[in-house]
């Protein structure tokens, strides 16, 4: 056998760089998501990521530029979201969202990039009040930015209006819906999982789309390590893939507790599975595990 990225069609790069989405050692676990940090967290270990923005972002951004990241993606604008369900965000809540973007810029300035995470949670009046606000900060991206990601024409129009990149959509499946983003011009970055998107053959398609639309892409991550290890198949192998998305609190806990080999990092950059197929496979016992939730799918 050969690697998934021989398979796809070879590799048209050695390695790919990553940005860390600074989340804690549970988020996306059924225990918490931890997406809204108050009072009462505390650090629970040195890559609790999502407690560190909130509280000293500059201090972790000289944290990942140590271990080699040269990019980190945030979402300090969520817990403002809930009193109106995202329909605006008061100025207040606005400067308080922006304070570790700028906390960030003053501690390392632009030797890292930074991406902003706004989780669908914002219409399009609020969504554009944030994304301006962040323009001098000069952000990578603003991801998922309001709360209907196939709705292309407000993206396309919240594009438009503003001057950081928009990057969409990991809640989009099937490359129609990807079609449909880039043929309104809704979007700057493709982010697409690879679960959710229609697994590795769909993938490669929209993979192709953004290469016929000059569209980098950025595969998706926080949905297990074998979907992590996948997606650095196909970013190795699409030609505009510019970023493999990674959290280090997971892989050095229950990421690695679920696969026999996870991918190597070097200095920021993630670099080829070896083996055939994708290189890793399920730990033996990972199914019968007492916390394990097992379901099967069958044609």
């Amino acid at each position: 056998g050969v690697p998934v990225h021989e398979a796809l069609g070879g590799l048209s790069r050695d390695k790919v760089r990553s940005y860390n989405t600074c989340a804690g050692y549970d988020y996306n676990t059924k225990s918490a998501q931890r997406r809204d940090i108050g009072a009462a967290d505390q650090l629970r270990g040195p890559y609790d990521d999502q407690v560190a923005f909130m509280r000293d972002a500059g201090t972790l951004a000289e944290s990942l530029l140590a271990e080699g990241f040269t990019a980190m993606k945030i979402w300090p604008f969520d817990i403002y979201a809930p009193p109106t369900q995202g329909q605006s965000i008061t100025l207040a809540d606005l400067k308080r969202g922006l304070e570790p973007f700028e906390k960030i810029r003053r501690a390392v300035g632009d030797k890292i990039e930074i991406m902003a995470e706004l989780h669908s949670l914002w219409s399009y009046p609020a969504a554009l009040r944030i994304c301006q606000a962040l323009e001098p900060l000069a952000i990578t991206w603003a991801e998922d930015p309001i709360g209907k990601m196939d709705d292309v024409a407000s993206l396309a129009e919240l594009r438009r209006a503003t001057r950081v990149p928009i990057c969409a959509s990991e809640t989009l499946g099937g490359k129609v819906a990807f079609r449909d983003l880039l043929v309104a011009g809704a979007t700057d970055v493709v982010m697409l999982d690879l679960t959710w998107c229609g697994g590795l053959t769909e993938a490669r398609k929209i993979a192709a789309l953004a290469e016929a639309w000059a569209r980098p892409v950025a595969p998706h991550d926080c949905t297990g390590p074998v979907t992590l290890v996948a997606s650095l198949h196909l970013a190795l192998h699409a030609p505009t893939a510019i970023f493999q998305e990674v959290v280090r609190a997971t892989l050095a806990t229950w990421y690695r507790d679920l696969v026999t080999v996870l991918p190597r990092l070097e200095q920021g950059w993630v670099l080829p599975m070896e083996g055939p197929g994708l290189g890793t496979a399920l730990l033996p016992g990972v199914a019968k595990r007492e916390d394990a939730v097992v379901r099967e799918t069958r044609a």
